[in-house]
């Protein structure tokens, strides 16, 4: 794992970037939500999970803070504010040889956190439901 690969995911959560995010993830991705027991698996799916994280966690107060590296991954850990609410939460990261997301796990606190987003993530998801319906 390279600074570069986490440097990309820094990049597209700032900008926001729906196709770098795709790009950036393998095709035989896990996703682990903190909420949803269930590893999510494959690219579809983890794509789905974290373009919607994104854009329920990514406001004006979203940052990281710090961040722990290892030879095929890394740790970050994020702070945010949503409705008054302070969430603090790790995303444990791995990458596989050629530079992409092949693991990713969110975990969050405090429980009234957890609560927040889940009812968050979920309205989210049901959106990108209902695009692709159409």
């Amino acid at each position: 794992m390279s600074k570069e690969n986490l440097q990309q995911w820094y990049d597209l959560v700032e900008n926001h970037d729906a196709k770098g995010l795709s790009d950036l993830i393998a095709d035989d991705a896990v996703f682990h939500s903190p909420i949803v027991h269930t590893p999510q698996q494959g690219k579809a799916l983890a794509f789905m999970y974290l373009s919607a994280a994104v854009q329920v966690l990514g406001n004006e107060s979203f940052r990281y803070v710090s961040e722990f590296l290892s030879e095929s991954g890394a740790v970050i850990e994020f702070k945010t504010v949503i409705d008054g609410i302070e969430i603090n939460g790790i995303d444990m990261i791995s990458f596989n040889e050629d530079g992409k997301i092949c693991d990713f796990k969110v975990m969050l606190r405090p429980l009234k956190a957890v609560n927040k987003v889940h009812g968050m993530m979920h309205e989210m998801l049901n959106q990108m439901a209902d695009k692709k319906a159409v």
